[in-house]
């Protein structure tokens, strides 16, 4: 049987990605509010935390720039009401703190073409 390497390194890869999205913490709530990790790529964000089963409330968005370049960061909640929108230079960090509704919200970096992210929140 010949197995080439592109579809061990494919395999490996895919196995590595499954451990990290199953892996991922729920966020952390302290005195009310809930603190969500984001990292903004070239062209895309990555969260530490899982985003599936967030509940309507206060949260606080920590936001650093990866992208080895300036880069930005957007927040509307699902009907497209702005709640905070802000520059980040490379490397840096900043925290955005919002109420979140029962609609859900979404995100993006509104500098470079990065994809809305939608995320529904649950009762």
């Amino acid at each position: 049987m010949h197995i080439t390497i592109g579809r061990i390194l494919a395999t490996a890869v895919l196995g590595l990605s499954l451990a990290t999205a199953v892996s991922a913490a729920p966020p952390e709530t302290i005195d009310g509010i809930t603190r969500i990790h984001l990292e903004q790529h070239n062209g895309y964000f990555s969260a530490q935390e899982t985003l599936a089963g967030l509940k309507p409330g206060t949260y606080e968005f920590v936001i650093t720039n990866s992208a080895g370049k300036l880069a930005g960061f957007q927040i509307t909640d699902a009907d497209g009401k702005g709640l905070d929108m802000f520059p980040l230079n490379p490397g840096e960090t900043r925290t955005s703190r919002v109420e979140i509704s029962e609609g859900g919200f979404r995100y993006r970096c509104p500098i470079n073409p990065t994809p809305w992210y939608e995320v529904g929140v649950s009762r």
